[in-house]
């Protein structure tokens, strides 16, 4: 091949030798030049045509290699003429010319000349490269642009930017040779945020990155930085949150130009979650941290550390410690985020301490020392015996910048709990000096003298052999040696014995013939807290160890009742969850049930029943599904046993969160069984409703209308062939519609049942004063009480409870006598154990109107029993969001409701613990003919609570409280969820509330800073998103009065540039802010904290409401602004969604080509198009689209042309003036590239 087209070119470059000697003192005509050309040409037609499809880019390659290897201009320019004629001819393919052509490896900046005349003749020639071929060239000629160094000699600056002219000409919207997307994805990897393009470039490619920021702000959240979650709420575990591991940025889509904040680390954001109680589930979701890989995650890691150092300087200004206050709050809260991260290695122990140490230095905060080395304590007696001990030395470096005293630090008053962080420096050394010795280390570190006394008065306490409980000396001992066996079995040994009750003391339980170990009095929770978590570890490993060995030694006497109270006080420690929670669920309750011991069963599910707190979900359904499994065997067919455990399912069903339902739920479809009774169709009906609550309240079935296809269907399916029953239709009409396909039972009957539950229920005495008397003398708060036992027991005392039909043998003639074997009872009573059915019977009553009457007497005689639910607030939450359109016109009986359930908890909690104090004045007193409507104010106050809850104010608008008893997990929960409430208690409409709560940033309000309105959009996207659809379907009549208003459908009135006018953050900041963009923010924040299920309702909106009214350019960006930003998670949740929007979105842009006569923001548009097929839809929208596009104007057309593939779409023929700089070549098969389109067609 080679030797033949040698023969070929070699032949035309042969010239006269006197020519070489005389260069340019010959000239050819231009008819000899063509000749040559031509005979050429035809010489290598005759071989070209003989090669096969194979050789055909060897053969060009080789062309391009001999015409760079000469040495004469004149020669290379007349090959490079052939070859221009070559493909103009077509004969070589254009994109084979140019690729090989700017690919060469001689081709190089410094053959100025060679540079120049090649980039002139792929300007000639590039207009015939496909769209895909002319991104890879313009990949390729900003690299090679890349080796120009940054200074060469203005003599060949000319000759080199032949390069900018082929890239300008590539970025010429108007020749459209490729969809713009290509190009700016191409030059942002190339020159990513923040990098400059090279100088031969000028403004040129800065200047085209510049047109694609409208695209980038239509697919931005306005304001994103400055949202925030609720943690724990439904919407906290979506992917809105999800940030960059490494870098903590947002995982934005397409390398477009967005603003710079979405650039940066949002820092605030993942150090506002690690703030917030219970949160490390979230952090882990947010950041893709997964506890079986154990990656070590450095942002997280200083996030962590910044923490600290906040915390630090809290402590400078918080006077009192041990008060419940923040500053001790954020110090307990952060040795549980610290000892999970830790453990789990996302964080590094050591390079934590150095950082720590690195940003402590020259501050001088000293006043949190004591409690930073209390944390740090946590860590190091629980991991020093498994590490190095180098990992810790780091330490020693603190404890010198932050100890500088020298004289020995006085011993504190141990009387007090916070004396234990006193002397947490101390401890620390004590573990250190420990780990050195048993590694015959040789960094022995001697007391620091500053410490002495300290390590003297635990030296002498571990003398004393005979230790009290009434100070905190047990404590400090079981904490300084931790990790040294001989010294700590003293000390743990007392705090055992006191609460096993060892001696030969008994005590009675209720019932006959139960007998319990004689200790009554639990571990109190300031002594728990004053342990370290190694020190806990061992309590709670001493009792299930010991819980076991009872149970395998099928001992009649009960554990006893201290012993009980403290491992369930045990359990609320989060960082002890492997031995605690976990080990309960997964460990004693299947080896207590294997050993048959059925009484510490029943104190194990009454432990759960009444007393634990924040378990996480998965740990619920698995109890769940063992309750199931254990009633299937023979022996639990125990009366009281099978009641308990049929009482614990309960509970546990329908205190199932409405997110957590379908997460939980769908684990288990292959085996729907596992999660489900087979023969208790109470327990099945219960679990009916709670899923028709969850679907309710998380919008799952909205705009949908079936029930096939998803997870519940299996679920539904797998109860009715177990327990087939039937609905009343009241209670059928308030399911989600898709669930309405339950079958249903007529008749009268209904207004009697509840009739005779009334009877049953208040009619004799007993239970009224049973429930009366339990009330009285009881406290829900039982972390803080120390005779709950005595109390359980007078009360049995007076009401006792026969579980064995007791009372029916006594009544036969003659009676008979039976006495039951008791199992041992600590908590429950029947007051308690009808709370739960209860709540069923509230429901019950709430769906008939007829009955109402009978269910405010229910409230007056057995409210107060709401004082002991475990979850109040979230039960009035669900039950006022599920009946919402039930209760509309009922707004005494939602008063009712409310006051009975809140006013139980008066004596328990503190003045403005729930509803606002305007409410209680106005609402509560309100008479029904009269009722109260709230003002603006009103309205403003109650999203303010929400905002400062949110931003840590301190002190903050709710008192503080443990959250480890709460019924939320973190203050801004609980301000979510009693405001929510409180909303819908309201005597007025879900719409008008919906717009007052849209009003308070969307009117101008005296009580809402404007420096701080994002924060206020935050909170009320937050909470119309927790209310029920009346409430925040509002919000589409306010998108559609924007967009009909003057400055969308007036050319006029508006002047500007519309992206301005949409830029939120921009007009703000200026003070020129419009009701758009206002509108357009706030409609961002509400959506951003929306589930998918609301969500869907978009493309409802859109195709029936927004489609006929679109016609100007500017209602068309505003759309796409409105809902481009949220194609993202339809992709990833909702995929028929997106579908449904993409097809839209070309809809309307067919309206308004057909309404304006004139477009002007043509590229953006498209630019905006493109990146939604390349990002989400794909092909999957091509059909429906092509037949659009085929019928809008020729310059949407041919702008178009790469999403339908229809090469051949040509625009309309007009004559226009070439492009300024030459015109390619024209190929059959592609677009006139020489017709220009002005922009403005």
């Amino acid at each position: 091949m080679e030797t033949q087209l040698q023969s070929i070119f070699e032949e035309v470059v042969k010239t006269e030798v006197i020519e070489e000697a005389f260069p340019g003192m010959f000239m050819d005509t231009p008819e000899d030049e063509r000749t040559k050309l031509i005979s050429c040409l035809g010489a290598f037609r005759q071989f070209w045509s003989s090669l096969s499809q194979e050789s055909h880019e060897q053969c060009v390659q080789w062309i391009v290699r001999f015409i760079h290897s000469q040495h004469s201009p004149k020669r290379i320019s007349f090959l490079y003429d052939c070859l221009a004629m070559a493909v103009e001819t077509g004969l070589l393919p254009p994109r084979m010319v140019c690729e090989s052509l700017i690919n060469s490896d001689t081709l190089e900046w410094e053959r100025t000349q060679l540079w120049a005349l090649t980039f002139k003749l792929v300007r000639k020639i590039i207009g015939g490269v496909d769209y895909k071929g002319v991104r890879d060239l313009l990949k390729v000629i900003l690299e090679k642009m890349l080796t120009i160094p940054n200074t060469v000699s203005s003599a060949v600056v000319q000759q080199l930017l032949a390069a900018r002219e082929v890239v300008a000409y590539i970025l010429e919207r108007n020749a459209c040779l490729l969809p713009a997307y290509f190009a700016v994805t191409e030059i942002r990897k190339l020159y990513p945020e923040g990098k400059l393009p090279h100088w031969l470039l000028g403004n040129l490619v800065s200047d085209f990155v510049d047109t694609f920021r409208p695209t980038a702000r239509i697919n931005s959240i306005c304001g994103r930085c400055s949202l925030l979650p609720v943690v724990n709420n439904s919407g906290a575990m979506c992917n809105s949150w999800k940030l960059d591991p490494t870098t903590l940025r947002f995982p934005l889509k397409g390398l477009l130009p967005y603003d710079k904040d979405l650039f940066e680390p949002q820092t605030a954001l993942l150090r506002y979650v690690l703030e917030q109680p219970y949160s490390r589930d979230m952090v882990c979701n947010m950041l893709g941290l997964n506890k079986q890989h154990k990656q070590r995650c450095p942002v997280l890691e200083d996030q962590l550390v910044d923490l600290v150092v906040y915390a630090m300087e809290r402590s400078e200004t918080e006077e009192k410690f041990d008060d419940g206050g923040t500053s001790q709050l954020l110090w307990q809260h952060l040795s549980s985020q610290l000892i999970f991260f830790v453990l789990f290695q996302f964080a590094s122990f050591p390079h934590m301490v150095l950082s720590l140490h690195q940003k402590l230095a020259g501050r001088g905060l000293i006043k949190g020392r004591d409690h930073l080395m209390w944390v740090l304590l946590q860590f190091i007696s629980g991991s020093i015996q498994k590490n190095a001990l180098a990992d810790f030395l780091p330490v020693m470096k603190l404890f010198d910048l932050l100890y500088p005293e020298k004289e020995c630090i006085p011993v504190p008053d141990i009387n007090k709990p916070q004396s234990t962080h006193a002397f947490a420096m101390t401890c620390i050394w004590i573990h250190l000096n420990r780990k050195a010795h048993s590694d015959n280390s040789k960094l022995q570190i001697p007391i620091p003298h500053s410490l002495k006394l300290h390590h003297e008065f635990l030296q002498q306490s571990l003398r004393n052999k005979s230790l009290q409980m009434n100070d905190y000396k047990i404590a400090l001992l079981c904490n300084a040696y931790s990790t040294n066996s001989e010294c700590f079995t003293l000390p743990m040994g007392v705090l055992v014995e006191t609460i096993y009750g060892n001696g030969n003391m008994r005590i009675p339980l209720p019932g006959t013939n139960c007998m319990a170990s004689g200790s009554i009095t639990p571990l109190p929770m300031n002594l728990l807290d004053s342990l370290t978590v190694h020190a806990k570890m061992s309590l709670i490993h001493s009792i299930a160890t010991r819980v076991i060995k009872l149970a395998h030694a099928k001992s009649s006497l009960a554990l006893a009742p201290a012993l009980v109270e403290t491992y369930s006080r045990l359990l609320v420690y989060m960082e002890i969850e492997s031995l605690g929670i976990k080990g309960f669920i997964s460990q004693l309750l299947p080896t207590v049930f294997k050993s048959h011991a059925w009484g510490i069963l029943h104190t194990l599910l009454e432990m759960f029943s009444y007393r634990m707190h924040h378990i996480q979900p998965h740990y619920r359904v698995q109890l769940l599904s063992h309750l199931h499994s254990l009633a299937a065997v023979p022996q639990t067919n125990q009366n009281q046993l099978h009641l308990c455990v049929e009482s614990t399912a309960l509970r546990l069903i329908t205190a199932l969160g409405s997110s957590e339902v379908q997460p939980q739920f769908t684990r288990f479809l292959s085996d729907p069984k596992t999660v489900l009774s087979a023969e208790s169709e109470e327990l099945n009906r219960a679990l009916i409703l709670t899923l028709a609550r969850a679907t309710h309240v998380t919008d799952f079935f909205t705009g949908s209308d079936s029930i096939q296809g998803t997870w519940c269907k299996d679920i539904l399916q797998t109860i009715m062939s177990f327990t087939p029953h039937n609905w009343a239709s009241h209670t059928l009409s308030c399911f989600p519609a898709p669930l309405q396909a339950m079958r249903s039972h007529e008749g009268n009957e209904a207004q009697v049942c509840y009739f005779i539950i009334q009877l049953l229920l208040l009619k004799p005495n007993d239970f009224r004063n049973r429930v009366s008397d339990f009330v009285k003398e009881n406290s829900p708060e039982h972390w803080l009480q120390n005779d709950w036992h005595t109390k359980h027991m007078s009360y049995h005392k007076k009401y006792p409870e026969k579980l064995y039909f007791e009372g029916l043998a006594e009544q036969v003639n003659p009676p008979v006598q039976i006495q039951p074997q008791y199992l041992p009872i600590y908590f429950g009573n029947v007051c308690l154990r009808f709370l739960p059915v209860f709540d069923i019977v509230i429901h019950r009553f709430l769906e008939l109107l007829p009955v109402s009457k009978s269910l405010e007497t229910l409230l007056d005689h057995l409210g107060g029993l709401y004082k002991f639910h475990d979850r109040p607030v979230t039960y009035l939450y669900n039950t006022l969001h599920y009946y919402e359109r039930h209760l509309r016109e009922r707004t005494n009986l939602k008063r009712k409701l409310v006051h009975a359930i809140i006013g139980s908890l008066k004596d328990n909690r503190p003045l403005g613990w729930c509803l606002s104090d305007t409410y209680l004045k106005c609402a509560m007193n309100a008479r029904e003919d009269n009722p109260w409507i709230p003002d603006d104010t009103y309205y403003c106050k109650l999203i303010g609570r929400l905002v400062d809850t949110m931003a840590g104010k301190s002190p903050g608008p709710f008192p503080n409280c443990d959250w480890r008893f709460n019924e939320f997990p973190n203050p801004a929960a609980h301000a979510l969820h009693v405001t929510c409430v409180e909303l819908m208690a309201l005597a007025v409409s879900g719409k008008d509330v919906g717009n007052a709560l849209l009003n308070v940033v969307l009117k101008s309000q005296p009580l809402v800073p404007r420096e701080n309105i994002t924060a206020w959009m935050n909170a009320i996207g937050l909470i119309i998103t927790a209310l029920p659809e009346p409430y925040w379907i509002v919000l589409h009549d306010r998108i559609v009065s924007v967009i009909n208003s003057p400055s969308l459908t007036s050319e006029t009135e508006w002047v500007g540039y519309p992206f301005q006018l949409f830029d939120f953050t921009a007009c703000h900041q200026s003070y020129s802010e419009m009701s758009c963009s206002y509108t357009l923010a706030l409609a961002h924040a509400v959506w951003h904290h929306s589930s998918i299920g609301q969500l869907s309702l978009i493309p409802k909106f859109l195709t029936e409401v927004l489609i006929p009214i679109v016609k100007t350019e500017f209602q068309l960006l505003y759309v796409y602004h409105l809902v481009g930003p949220f194609l993202q998670r339809f992709q990833q949740e909702r995929t028929r969604c997106m579908i449904e929007i993409g097809v839209a979105f070309y809809e309307m842009l067919l309206n308004a080509d057909r309404y304006s006569s004139h477009l002007n923001y043509m590229d953006p548009i498209c630019d905006f198009l493109y990146h939604m097929k390349y990002m989400f839809t794909g092909d999957s929208v091509k059909d429906q689209v092509e037949k659009i596009i085929c019928n809008l104007r020729p310059a949407l057309k041919l702008r178009l042309r790469f999403i339908t593939h229809i090469s051949k779409m040509e625009p309309a023929a007009v004559p226009q003036p070439p492009l300024n700089n030459g015109s390619p070549a024209q190929q059959p098969s592609q677009v006139p590239v020489n017709v220009a389109l002005p922009v403005t067609q």
